[in-house]
C-alpha cells in the first residue's frame, strides 16, 4: 500500500492512496472440483450448521454457497435451499451451473417457477407480498431450491410460520442488511430461526463489517456461526490484471455537476453514483442532474434503439455509450437498459457500454468487469455501501491493470452557513477512506515477543530471529505476524476468535466515532494520542463486548489499535520511501509485488524501533489521513475546520474522568507511584487530570446528596 498523488484528468490532483496487488493468477486457478482458493475454503466447512462467509465482491461466493448447499442435499440429509437475496436483480447469480463439467458431483438447477426473483414489475413489494404463495407451495413440492428476495421470505416466514423452514438450508445473501435491531424484521427472524435450531443457515457478505453502527445478529447468536474469512487483500492479490486499486477523495466548491467533470475521465469506463435527492450535495432535479453531467462530456446523439444507452460525442470525435439508471419514469426504457446491462453475449466486449449513472442501483451485485472507476458523489451514510461501490471497480478483467475510487465531497466554504454539516460530511470521507485501506490489508496476526514462528510464514532471509520485532508473510492465506512487546493474549474463545476474524468490526466502529475524528485530524496540539487509542477504543470495545472479562477486552482493544495503526504508519513509511524516489509506488514496475511493497512498510516501521504496545498507543491513528488530506486542503480551509472543532471542545466528561482514573492505577501498579500533573510527560499529566476530575465529580456527588439529606 502506498500513498501518492493520482490524476486521472491531467488536470486536477485527487489525494489517494495506492495499493498495488501481486497478480498471482491465483483466483482462475481450480483444484480438482473445479473449485477456487474461497470456495475450496468454503466448503471445508459444508457440515457447519451455522456458517458466515466473509469474501469480497466478485469471489465467487454465489458458487461456493452452491457447492454447499448441494452437499447438504445430497449428504447431510436437509429436505430443500432456499436462497435469499435482497433484491431481485441479484437473483441471477445463482442461475443454473453445469458444475458436473468442471469435476464437481453435481450440477446446480433452478426449476424456472421456483427462481422467483424472476418475476416481472416495477413494485418490489407487491411482488415480494404475491410471491408468498409460491413459497408454500415450494415448501410442500419435492424440489430441492427456491431463490427468491430478502422482502419475500420476510412475508413467507409472516405468513408461513418458522417451523415450515425446519430440515431445511437457507442461505441469506448480502448478510449485512441484516440487523440485531428489533426494528430489522428480518434479524428477528433469524434470531427465532436460531433458537428454533432446526433449520442451516449460510449467511455471505461483501462486508467485513456487518451492520455499520449496529451489530447484525446479539453476540450470542453470532458465536454460533463458524466463519470463513477471504479478504481483499488475497482477493486482489489473485487477479491476473489489475495492478492496483486508488482510493481518494476530491474537495469541491459550487454545483456538483460543474465539479464532477475534474474526476470523470471519459477514456476510463466509470459508473457514477449521483446523490440521493435528500442529500445536501444534490441539486433535487436527477435528471436535470445527469442531462448535465452528460452535456459535460459532449454533444447528446441520440439513443441507441436497441440498447436504450444514451450516445454522446466528445470533443475528440469518440461516441461514449451511456446507460442512464436514474430516470425511472420510463419504466419499458428502464427495463431495456438494464437488460441491456445484462446481456451476457456482450459481458466480454469492453465497447459495449461506456458509462453508467446510477442513484441507487449498480452496487450489490452488479457485475460489469470492465469498470475502472467508481465515482460517487457526496460521502454514503454507510460505510457497508463504500465497500460494495468499490467492488464494482474491483473486477478482473483483460488489459485492466488500474481501478479507482474517488469520492467528490462538497468543501466547507468560508461564507458556507453550514460549515458543520459540510465538516461532518468530509469527516465522513475520511473515515470510509480509512476504513477501506484496513479492509483492503492483510489480515494481522499479533503475538507477543519471543512468542516463536508461526507455520507457514516467511520471515525474510534470516527467517526467525529470537530478541528481534520479527514480522512474517504467509502468502497463501494472506495473513502477517506481527510480534509487540507487552501485548495482552486474550484468554477465552470468543475473544479469540473476535481478534482473528473481527478486528476491523471494531475498527470500523471507532471510525465512526465523529469525536475521536475531529479530535485525531484537527485537534492533535491538544489531544494525546492515548485518549484516542486507550480512553476511545476502550469504550467502543467495552460497550461491543460487555460480557468478556476486563482482560479480553484490553486484548481486543490492543489488537484492534495495533492492526490500525501498523497499516497507517506502514503506508507513512512507504510515502516517506516513494518521496525518496526508493518505491515504484504506482505500481506499473514488475519488480515489486503488492504483498511486498506493504510488507516493506511494515517491515521498515517495525524494524526502526522496538515495536510495543506502548509505542502502539502514543501514535495517532489518524497520522497518516492528515497527512493526505493536508496535501488537498489549503491552509486557510484546513484552519477554519480545525476552528469549527475547537469551538466544541468540554471539560473532561466525568464518563473519561473514571476511565483515566482507572489507567492511572494501572500507572501506580506498574510504577509505584501516582501519575503526577506537573509531569513533562503528556499522558502522565492527562491521567492525573482525570483522577482529579473524578475526585471533583465524587465530591459534587457527595454534597449534592448531603443538600438532598439535609434539605
Amino acid at each position: 500500500m502506498s500513498q501518492h498523488t493520482g490524476n486521472p484528468t491531467n488536470t486536477y490532483t485527487v489525494p489517494s492512496v495506492s495499493i498495488k496487488t501481486a497478480r498471482t493468477g491465483a483466483n482462475n486457478k481450480a483444484n480438482e472440483l473445479g473449485m477456487r482458493t474461497m470456495q475450496e475454503r468454503a466448503y471445508a466447512k459444508r457440515g457447519e450448521q451455522y456458517l458466515l462467509i466473509k469474501s469480497p465482491p466478485a469471489s465467487g461466493k454465489s458458487r461456493a454457497l452452491m457447492f454447499i448447499a448441494l452437499d447438504k442435499l445430497h449428504n447431510q440429509g436437509l429436505k430443500q435451499a432456499v436462497v435469499v437475496v435482497p433484491e431481485r436483480s441479484i437473483g441471477s447469480s445463482f442461475a443454473d451451473e453445469a458444475l458436473t463439467q468442471h469435476g464437481f458431483y453435481w450440477d446446480w438447477k433452478v426449476a424456472p417457477q421456483w427462481n422467483l426473483c424472476n418475476a416481472p414489475g416495477v413494485d418490489e413489494t407487491r411482488i415480494a407480498k404475491s410471491k408468498v404463495e409460491s413459497v408454500r407451495k415450494f415448501l410442500e413440492s419435492q424440489d430441492k431450491v427456491l431463490v427468491c428476495t430478502h422482502a419475500t421470505f420476510r412475508f413467507a416466514v409472516e405468513e408461513l410460520g418458522i417451523q415450515a423452514f425446519d430440515d431445511r438450508l437457507i442461505a441469506v445473501d448480502e448478510f449485512h442488511h441484516v440487523s440485531s435491531n428489533p426494528d430489522n424484521i428480518l434479524g428477528s427472524q433469524l434470531t427465532v430461526l436460531i433458537a428454533r435450531d432446526k433449520t442451516h443457515l449460510v449467511a455471505m457478505t461483501g462486508s467485513y463489517f456487518r451492520g455499520d453502527s449496529e451489530a447484525v445478529l446479539a453476540p450470542t447468536d453470532e458465536s454460533r456461526f463458524e466463519t470463513v474469512t477471504y479478504t481483499y487483500y488475497e482477493q486482489l492479490n489473485g487477479y491476473s490484471w489489475l495492478k492496483s486499486l486508488d482510493l481518494g477523495y476530491f474537495f469541491y466548491t459550487g454545483p456538483y455537476v460543474e465539479a464532477i467533470h475534474k474526476v470523470l475521465d471519459p477514456s476510463l469506463k466509470t459508473i457514477v453514483h449521483i446523490p440521493n435527492v435528500n442529500a445536501r450535495e444534490s441539486l433535487k432535479d436527477k435528471e436535470r442532474e445527469v442531462n448535465e453531467i452528460m452535456e459535460g462530456l459532449g454533444k447528446w446523439e441520440g439513443v441507441d434503439e436497441k440498447t436504450g444507452f444514451h450516445l454522446v460525442k466528445t470533443p475528440d470525435g469518440h461516441v461514449l455509450r451511456i446507460a442512464d439508471l436514474v430516470d425511472d419514469s420510463n419504466p419499458a426504457q428502464r427495463t431495456k437498459v438494464l437488460t441491456a446491462l445484462k446481456d451476457p453475449v456482450h459481458k466480454n466486449d469492453r465497447d459495449h457500454v461506456d458509462i453508467i449513472i446510477a442513484l441507487g442501483m449498480a452496487k450489490e451485485g452488479f457485475d460489469w468487469i470492465w469498470c475502472e472507476h467508481a465515482l460517487t458523489v457526496g460521502y454514503r451514510s454507510s460505510l457497508t455501501e463504500i465497500v460494495q461501490i468499490i467492488g464494482r471497480a474491483t473486477r478482473d478483467a483483460k488489459g485492466k491493470t488500474r481501478a479507482r475510487f474517488t469520492n467528490l465531497i462538497a468543501e466547507p466554504a468560508a461564507d458556507q452557513s453550514l460549515v458543520t454539516e459540510a465538516v461532518n460530511d468530509m469527516l465522513k470521507a475520511i473515515s470510509a477512506s480509512l476504513l477501506m485501506e484496513q479492509v483492503l490489508a492483510p489480515r494481522y496476526e499479533f503475538t507477543p515477543k519471543d512468542a516463536g514462528p508461526k507455520e507457514g510464514f516467511d520471515y525474510g532471509p534470516e527467517g526467525y530471529q529470537p530478541g528481534q520485532s520479527n514480522v512474517g508473510v504467509n502468502e497463501s492465506t494472506g495473513q502477517y505476524h506481527v510480534e509487540i512487546n507487552g501485548l495482552t493474549t486474550p484468554k477465552s474463545k470468543e475473544a479469540t476468535r473476535i481478534c482473528k476474524e473481527d478486528l476491523n468490526e471494531v475498527v470500523t466502529t471507532f471510525l465512526q466515532d465523529k469525536s475521536a475524528l475531529e479530535q485525531g485530524l484537527f485537534d492533535k496540539e491538544n489531544v494525546l494520542p492515548q485518549e484516542l487509542t486507550q480512553l476511545r477504543m476502550g469504550k467502543i470495545v467495552r460497550e461491543r463486548y460487555p460480557d468478556l472479562s476486563e482482560t479480553d477486552q484490553e486484548a481486543i482493544r490492543q489488537h484492534a489499535i495495533a492492526a490500525m495503526n501498523v497499516t497507517q504508519q506502514a503506508k507513512l513509511e512507504l510515502s516517506k520511501m516513494a518521496e525518496a524516489g526508493q518505491q515504484d509506488v504506482l505500481g506499473e514496475g514488475e519488480e515489486l509485488k503488492g504483498s511486498t511493497a506493504l510488507l516493506d512498510g511494515v517491515r521498515k516501521f517495525v524494524n526502526v524501533r522496538e515495536l510495543d504496545i506502548e509505542l502502539i498507543d502514543a501514535i495517532n491513528p489518524f497520522e497518516a489521513a492528515y497527512s493526505v488530506l493536508s496535501k488537498s486542503m489549503d491552509e486557510k480551509l484546513l484552519r477554519q475546520v480545525q476552528a469549527a472543532i475547537e469551538a466544541k471542545k468540554a471539560n473532561i466528561p466525568e464518563e473519561e474522568a473514571k476511565e483515566l482514573a482507572k489507567r492511572a492505577l494501572v500507572f501506580l501498579k506498574e510504577r509505584g507511584r501516582r501519575p503526577d500533573i506537573k509531569s513533562n510527560d503528556a499522558w502522565e499529566k492527562r491521567l492525573a487530570e482525570g483522577v482529579a476530575a473524578l475526585a471533583r465529580y465524587v465530591a459534587q456527588a457527595k454534597a449534592e446528596q448531603e443538600k438532598k439529606t439535609n434539605g
